[in-house]
């Protein structure tokens, strides 16, 4: 019954430009169709008839328009009312909707983890606090809560008669759609209503279509707000970042996952046992489920720091063992720690092979190496290999290693690295596996020398800074093949003995007292 007077109540919404009343299969065809008869620059005398209109709503293209302002009718505002009031009713709301689009956060206080960045005292939650909402670039892995913190924005634009709040994917949408949202944006701001537009998935558009927004966020048509797993610093125009805050975003802790599983579980009015029991609910429910704190905190741990997955396994749990029944007979099912462990397997570590984290891996082994801590470079090979590294780039990696940071303190290491590369590229993976590990462990324990590297580096940056032409190779050094090149006087008086005995200077005139290999070297 209830159920039934939630479907009524949400029937109807108001259109925010006429504040008359639609059914909501049609409300974003009106919109459409009210914007474009309310703006100035329509010319009367047109001769376009209206099946222009028909044709404008039919190319709508799938754009997702807010349409619910402050004036919402009566009827709007009981549904508010009584989500509020009732949490499992917010969670039912979107039948079917899988658990961890449920568990979205409508407020700013609900919001659980990233309290740097999101957290009170925080720039950023005083800014949305007081409904203003900066350019933003939400970067940090997946699961960690960007479109959670999407989701409280545009809340905050439903409250707020002057703004609106648009939803695109790169992923499934184009540059023509950003360019549709621009269009509308600009008949906004003659009613002045700001649009802000999320744009998740942003770093799959290249860098040439990134432009697209630029003029825009400048203008202050649209308010950007971008989400991406990938370091902007490399798939984000810099133009773009140099308008928009780019806000780093952590992987959520085991505490900070269990506290989002503990609310969806007490809102599916699930009971919790264990340290710290959960109560039954005030209206004396009996549950059709009880899980075990234990399988909780293992689901927690094993996530690797992502809600959704965390989510989506105890829903496919719930989903295995619900018989559709009311009550189960002989009291509610426990979830044990083995029936949560059948829906997730530890198969989705984050690793980008072209992204940041590729980059993160290789440098924790060459570091590893450098600082001889074999422990930590069987570690980081082990991890880079089992996230999907390629084992030849991993191979040259060991191979500049040996030259970078053993050098001559152990002649043998480089000819080690070399066949460890050979003997990937004769037996290939996953057998090479023990090959790069060995490898790794032995450059880590063997004696460290950087001065052939030290030196040259200094010598780099002599010839990089050096003021006016660079001084040529003295005569006696030249190669002398011709008979000319002889009469000129190249190779003259040049022999075999050591340099301390041949009389003969091999640095360049001007540089004969410089020594890339004592640390006071010149520059």
């Amino acid at each position: 019954m209830e159920s039934g007077k939630l479907s009524d109540s949400i029937e109807f919404i108001s259109c925010p430009v006429c504040n008359k009343e639609f059914r909501k299969a049609i409300i974003e065809e009106h919109v459409n169709k009210c914007l474009f008869l309310n703006t100035p620059e329509r010319n009367v005398n047109c001769k376009r008839n209206s099946l222009h209109l028909k044709e404008i709503s039919s190319h709508e293209k799938k754009i997702k328009l807010d349409t619910i302002s402050s004036h919402n009718s009566p009827k709007t505002n009981k549904v508010s009312q009584s989500s509020k009031e009732n949490p499992k009713q917010e969670i039912t709301k979107e039948k079917g909707a899988p658990l961890a689009e449920c568990m979205r956060p409508m407020k700013l206080d609900d919001i659980v983890g990233q309290a740097e960045a999101f957290g009170h005292g925080s720039m950023l939650h005083a800014m949305l606090e007081q409904k203003k909402i900066p350019n933003m670039i939400l970067w940090g892995p997946p699961g960690c809560g960007k479109t959670s913190i999407a989701n409280v924005v545009a809340n905050i634009c439903k409250e707020q008669n002057h703004m609106r709040f648009v939803k695109l994917s790169a992923t499934m949408s184009g540059i023509n759609d950003v360019k549709e949202i621009v269009k509308v944006a600009k008949n906004e701001i003659q009613f002045k209503r700001q649009t802000v537009l999320f744009m998740d998935e942003i770093h799959r558009f290249n860098k040439l279509q990134q432009d697209t927004f630029l003029p825009h966020v400048e203008s202050g048509t649209i308010t950007l707000i971008g989400a991406t797993t990938e370091n902007p610093s490399f798939s984000l125009n810099n133009a773009l970042l140099s308008r928009c805050r780019v806000v780093v975003m952590q992987k959520l802790s085991v505490d900070d996952v269990m506290l989002i599983l503990r609310r969806a579980l007490i809102r599916n009015e699930v009971l919790i046992t264990g340290p710290q029991e959960s109560k039954k609910p005030k209206n004396d429910f009996i549950p059709r489920f009880i899980v075990q704190e234990e399988s909780l905190r293992w689901l927690s741990e094993i996530c690797d720091g992502d809600a959704r997955i965390a989510l989506g396994a105890l829903e496919l749990t719930l989903a295995a063992r619900d018989s559709g029944k009311e009550i189960h007979i002989g009291g509610p099912t426990v979830l044990a720690l083995e029936d949560i462990k059948n829906g997730i397997k530890r198969s989705h570590m984050l690793y980008d092979r072209q992204g940041e984290e590729h980059y993160n891996m290789i440098s924790a082994i060459h570091k590893s190496i450098r600082a001889s801590d074999d422990n930590a470079a069987l570690y980081w090979t082990t991890r880079a290999l089992h996230g999907g590294e390629d084992p030849m780039y991993i191979a040259r990696r060991l191979i500049r290693a040996a030259c970078e940071d053993i050098g001559l303190a152990d002649h043998t290491a480089l000819a080690d690295a070399v066949a460890c590369l050979q003997g990937c590229q004769h037996i290939g993976k996953p057998e090479c596996d023990v090959l790069l590990v060995q490898c790794a462990v032995r450059l880590a324990r063997a004696p460290k020398s950087t001065e052939v590297y030290a030196a040259m580096k200094r010598c780099q940056r002599n010839l990089v800074e050096a003021k006016g032409p660079l001084p040529p190779v003295p005569l006696h050094l030249r190669n002398a093949t011709t008979k000319l090149m002889k009469e000129i006087g190249y190779g003259k008086g040049y022999n075999l003995l050591h340099k301390n005995e041949s009389g003969l200077e091999y640095m360049p005139e001007g540089m004969e007292h410089v020594n890339f290999f004592q640390d006071d070297a010149p520059d």
